[in-house]
């Protein structure tokens, strides 16, 4: 009889295999291409700058305090660090479900079985002895031990755990790339301060002196030497002048307050030292070659981790069409009365019971699991190649904006020298008589607006500076 059950199993399972190998639907392998340039300006040099720890990169004390101090308080990177062990304990639950399932159980009831029904007919009617009578109400008491257990006979439990852990690491990646990103905006918004702090003294020191020509061209009216159009027109130019340093200092506050809250602290004033700015020279950037980004770049290896586990969902999809074997077993100690609870073999209770379950019909669920689970490995394909693509492009971009840079602040740098000089000439040419007042006007807002353009030029190649390491992968090691 049991040979007979036995068969009858293994057929089934026979018959589920061979209708599961027929339909099946097919993957769509999709093999992620990551070829990329040789080099990126013709050179093979593979020391990268990438490599730096942070706090050799970046050398100011305020600024690395700053930095140090977000790396701690920053709770966008602290709920990323909830996240990450968010993933851990999926590994963990995936890693148990392949284990079996181990539990004890106690339990205690009552029945009362009505009369006029079948078991209670039958109760009432079997010729039982005097005194054999059977309890009424009938009590019940159980105490045992139970397990579980799915045989993993087609990995798909393991290849569960293999894909969990593969996304655990994709989330440490993913804060290594918000660390990345986090140094770089806290750095990029401290060169901005810096430069906002120069502009703001150049149109306090531009104040100064349009007042000084205002009082001039004053005497110089009284003189009858010039009408009230130009105390006026030089009246005018001090009054937008002072209305400059309103918008810097806006800005100045804005800034402030957008690192203190990277920092994770209310608003307060940052310690800075803004004299030494103008003299601020960009690190030299050693580029190293392209096929060090995929080693580098946090993004990179967080795009091949989602594509590694979204491979290994394939094979959990594929599994459940298959046969599942699950056992289960039970001892313990069952009577109707508390005194005859451990009384063995009487009370003795145990069970074993293997299943053996396929899906034949309506499975559309099971193929629309596996299908998602296809689509989003191709997805996956996608944004890996389209990370590397986008880290190349960013690193090609910032090496040809710090070239562009430095070609453009050492002409703004001679721009600014030539039109201070204008400035003293056309004051001294305006004071002789030997100029209109208009081209001292001219000339002063041309020279303020020079070097409004060499500070932002400049804070520009700090900006360039702080996202070439970005790009190249450095900050998070």
């Amino acid at each position: 009889m049991f040979k007979r059950v036995l068969y009858k199993c293994l057929g089934i399972a026979c018959l589920s295999l061979t209708v599961t190998a027929c339909v099946t639907p097919s993957v769509v392998e999709r093999t992620a291409n990551t070829t990329v340039p040789a080099s990126f300006n013709n050179s093979q040099d593979t020391i990268n700058t990438a490599t730096l720890q942070w706090k050799e990169y970046f050398t100011d004390p305020n600024l690395i305090a700053l930095i140090d101090t977000a790396l701690s308080n920053n709770q966008e990177l602290n709920i990323t660090l909830q996240e990450i062990e968010i993933s851990r304990n999926e590994v963990r639950a995936r890693k148990g479900e392949y284990l079996p399932f181990v539990g004890l159980k106690g339990a205690a009831g009552v029945d009362k079985v009505p009369r006029y029904t079948n078991i209670g007919a039958m109760e009432a009617t079997t010729d039982i002895k005097p005194g054999k009578e059977m309890p009424e109400p009938l009590q019940d008491y159980l105490v045992g031990a139970y397990a579980t257990w799915e045989v993993d006979i087609w990995s798909k439990l393991h290849n569960a755990k293999k894909a969990a852990v593969n996304r655990y690491l994709s989330s440490v990646e993913g804060r290594n790339f918000m660390v990345t990103n986090l140094i770089a905006e806290i750095a990029d918004s401290y060169y901005e301060l810096l430069a906002l702090d120069n502009q703001l003294a150049i149109v306090q020191k531009n104040i100064e002196i349009q007042n000084n020509a205002l009082e001039i061209v004053k005497l110089q009216k009284e003189a009858t030497r010039v009408t009230e159009l130009a105390v006026r027109r030089f009246q005018a130019q001090v009054l937008h002048t002072k209305s400059l340093q309103y918008d810097i200092q806006q800005r100045i506050i804005e800034t402030e307050n957008r690192i203190n809250f990277l920092v994770g602290r209310f608003p307060q004033p940052v310690q800075r030292n803004d004299e030494t700015f103008e003299n601020l020279i960009p690190e030299t950037i050693q580029a190293g070659i392209p096929a060090q980004l995929l080693q580098n770049r946090a993004d990179i290896k967080q795009a091949e981790l989602d594509l590694t586990a979204a491979k290994l969902d394939i094979k959990v999809a594929k599994a459940r069409f298959y046969p599942s074997l699950g056992i289960s077993a039970g001892i313990g100690f069952n009577a109707f009365n508390p005194s005859y609870l451990l009384k063995t073999p009487e009370s003795l209770l145990y069970s074993l019971t293997g299943d053996l379950v396929a899906p034949l019909v309506n499975r559309n669920a099971i193929k629309a699991d596996y299908n998602s689970a296809n689509a989003k490995q191709i997805q996956a394909v996608y944004n890996y190649e389209r990370t590397i693509l986008n880290a190349y492009v960013e690193v090609a971009n910032q090496l040809a904006r710090i070239n562009n840079l430095e070609k453009s602040y050492d002409l703004k740098a001679q721009e600014v020298e030539a039109l201070n000089q204008s400035v003293v000439i056309s004051n001294m040419l305006f004071a002789s008589a030997r100029a209109d007042y208009m081209e001292v006007l001219m000339t002063q807002r041309d020279a303020l607006e020079s070097r409004f353009d060499l500070i932002e030029t400049k804070m520009q190649q700090m900006n360039a500076m702080v996202n070439i390491y970005r790009a190249l992968g450095g900050g998070w090691k």
